[in-house]
């Protein structure tokens, strides 16, 4: 007697399932280009052991408002996501949630340098 189609559980089902290093660095990739707002091919990725789990290193540039504007509007930091240091702390645990989320792999920190500053001319900042 066999159970229904589509009925099995997923304890009865055998075999492994596993995300390529290059699928992980893509969505990675992908995660941290929509929260900072650059370009994917910008950030550099590197994965490395943690005691078992994975830990995410990022090198990425970060956009920020030209300098005249703040100059004229000091408050323009804080309302684009507030300084580099802010906005990277802030992204940490963000990325962290939502790679572990998309990829079902368990991170256990995640590490980002900035490399740059991208001048966001005449639109949004995050």
């Amino acid at each position: 007697m066999t159970a229904p189609a589509g009925t099995r559980t997923a304890a009865k089902l055998a075999g492994h399932n596993r995300i390529s290093t290059q699928a992980l660095t893509s969505t990675a990739q992908a995660m941290a280009a929509e929260h900072f707002g650059i370009p994917a091919s910008a950030i550099r990725v590197t994965w490395s052991d943690d005691e078992g789990l994975l830990a995410l290193s990022l090198a990425l540039p970060v956009t920020m408002p030209p300098l005249d504007a703040v100059v004229k509007d000091p408050g323009l930091v804080e309302r684009t996501g507030g300084s580099v240091w802010q906005r990277v702390h802030a992204a940490k645990p963000l990325l962290l949630q939502r790679i572990t989320y998309l990829t079902g792999s368990i991170l256990s920190l995640v590490d980002i340098r900035v490399t740059g500053i991208r001048v966001q001319e005449g639109s949004r900042v995050r």
